[in-house]
């Protein structure tokens, strides 16, 4: 099975906007067992996006890498 290299992001910390660095990404609400389904979004061309299922606001950073976020928190780690 091939790795999942998605970046995944998570709001356990409740704030209304996380910065992130990649425009395509999977949400997932906050972490298990309170999460949402994982769902894939995609900017396209645009800089920020909604997540349907908890509201969250996603803004692109391009200042930052793929897989990380402000709040730093936010970016989930694999284990």
């Amino acid at each position: 099975m091939a790795d999942d290299i998605t970046p995944k992001f998570h709001n356990d910390m409740g704030v209304a906007t996380i910065h992130i660095g990649a425009k395509e990404f999977k949400c997932m609400g906050a972490r298990p067992p309170f999460d949402h389904p994982h769902i894939f979004l995609d900017m396209g061309d645009d800089t920020e996006i909604v997540c349907p299922y908890c509201s969250t606001l996603y803004r692109y950073d391009a200042g930052l890498k793929a897989g990380t976020s402000v709040p730093e928190a936010a970016a989930l780690q694999s284990a």
